[in-house]
């Protein structure tokens, strides 16, 4: 079964017509909430999943209106407010070289350029607090470590292996 990925929340109705408003989760709303695209939205009341199609969409306010194809008016939509909005994994935009979406890094083992036989740890997180990414990286014992996605800490990231090469710079481990 094909992971689903989450690019977006319902959060209300827009008007009378059907339309609803998304808080996009996604670094590419265009593409997501563009016409014809599927999406998947998971009901938060925990009925079945279902797939529609966009018929329309524009930015407002921070926010994205969408028309769904055969939604024409608020009460078809309206028990639906909270419910996510996902995509199949396989459904992924292309990125450019040395970026990756979270769900690829999420879950890789960590090594230090010095010792490539015993993992450092495995990232359980990402925290975005500013500049630059920083991966929470659980030790097999002891507390996190934090490591700051920047050039001169990351050497290689190989998502087939699941495995990330850092250097450590003084001061990054506890």
């Amino acid at each position: 079964m094909t992971e689903e990925l989450t690019v977006g929340r319902l959060v209300n109705t827009h008007g009378i017509r059907g339309e609803i408003k998304i808080l996009s989760h996604t670094d590419f709303p265009d593409v997501r909430f563009a016409p014809g695209k599927k999406l998947i939205v998971i009901p938060a009341d925990g009925s079945p999943k279902f797939d529609v199609i966009v018929d329309s969409a524009r930015e407002h306010k921070g926010m994205y209106i969408v028309r769904l194809k055969g939604y024409t008016n608020i009460n078809q939509i309206e028990k639906y407010k909270g419910s996510m909005l996902k995509v199949p994994s396989d459904d992924l935009v292309e990125l450019p070289e040395n970026e990756y979406y979270f769900h690829q890094i999420v879950g890789c083992d960590v090594y230090t350029e010095d010792n490539d036989s015993q993992p450092l740890g495995t990232i359980t997180e990402i925290l975005q607090p500013g500049a630059n990414d920083v991966w929470v990286v659980k030790p097999p014992k002891g507390q996190d470590i934090l490591i700051p996605v920047i050039n001169d800490v990351v050497v290689d990231v190989d998502i087939q292996a699941k495995r990330i090469k850092v250097r450590l710079m003084e001061g990054l481990l506890p």
